[in-house]
């Protein structure tokens, strides 16, 4: 089962009270994943759900208080220490935690977020998307234009925090959405990391296109962004460790298309990490599959690349490739 649908699981077995004080605790994609689970959910059996509840118990007991309620510590801490100097550090060290605004924004649909800021200028544009989480920004990029598309990620590449005109900009863009929100504060997005990540989830006629645009316009912020870039393929440098980690989060139908579409040393690499039933059966499954959309192998590798960026983010498992940001 993936991350989500335990989470989904447990939710469901807390009951409805419950489980609506923990998702308001949650950020929206955070809520849209559990929700999608939650909906298509059936079939749960007995031990499934022991399983979840005993995995969720031993990892409760491993947590501590430490850390609850840590916003008003940290700021009390900042503002005792640095006095006026305090400001602007407690906005970088919580990042957007003010912005009404912006936070609305990973509560709509990633095409009504596109109509709603296709027609702004591109560094707008850029600031909202590096500000979203990769996966929403992503199928926001889809959205636009194709024109657009290289400027954006560009702009998004070379962002250094966010300059009050621009924040003026984008809080007017906001306002059309949102009412009552405070103004904006300045808060580091972007960078070459940033614009990779989301480039990693588009899909694979988008990401060629802009990545050759980019090329064009300027051939060496392309090449950073390549290397920072994490493809199916860079899987070869993940450990055998880490590749078991991943293969817990990643349901088997989802893997078996992904596999399709592959070369034979990432097959290689996955099989090796099986028990050698399970290396069989997935074989046999890959074989019955017959031939495989190339656009739905790309989303299922998408989805996999998703599920490896989250265990990485979490610190399960370490990335192997170029970029200096993946040790």
């Amino acid at each position: 089962m993936s991350g989500a649908d335990r989470a989904a699981i447990l939710l469901m077995s807390l009951g409805e009270k419950e489980a609506s004080t923990v998702l308001q605790l949650m950020g929206a994609r955070e809520v849209q994943k559990i929700g999608n689970s939650m909906a298509s959910m059936s079939g749960v059996s007995r031990d499934q759900v022991s399983q979840v509840l005993d995995s969720f118990l031993t990892a409760a007991d491993q947590k501590t208080s430490l850390g609850m309620g840590s916003d008003d510590y940290v700021r009390r801490v900042m503002q005792e220490a640095l006095g006026d100097k305090a400001s602007n550090m407690i906005d970088r060290i919580l990042l957007g935690r003010d912005s009404k605004g912006l936070e609305s924004l990973k509560w709509m649909d990633p095409r009504s977020v596109a109509e709603m800021i296709r027609q702004e200028h591109p560094q707008i544009i850029a600031i909202v998307l590096a500000y979203l989480d990769s996966d929403q920004a992503a199928e926001i990029l889809g959205f636009l234009p194709e024109r657009a598309r290289a400027d954006v990620i560009m702009r998004i590449a070379t962002l250094d925090g966010i300059p009050p005109s621009a924040l003026s900009e984008l809080d007017d863009v906001i306002q059309k959405q949102s009412t009552g929100s405070e103004n904006v504060k300045s808060s580091s997005v972007g960078g070459v990391r940033t614009a990779a990540e989301i480039l990693n989830l588009v899909d694979g006629q988008t990401e060629q296109s802009v990545l050759e645009a980019m090329r064009e316009s300027d051939a060496s912020l392309s090449q950073q962004i390549q290397d920072q870039m994490f493809v199916f393929e860079n899987l070869l440098d993940i450990d055998d460790r880490g590749i078991q980690v991943i293969l817990r989060e990643v349901q088997n139908d989802v893997l078996v298309v992904a596999l399709k579409g592959s070369d034979q040393s990432v097959k290689d690499k996955i099989l090796k990490n099986m028990s050698r039933r399970a290396a069989e059966m997935l074989n046999e499954d890959m074989e019955a599959k017959g031939p495989v959309r190339v656009a739905d192998v790309e989303a299922a590798q998408k989805e996999i690349l998703v599920a490896v960026r989250s265990l990485a983010d979490q610190g399960q498992i370490e990335l192997g490739g170029k970029g200096e940001e993946y040790v």
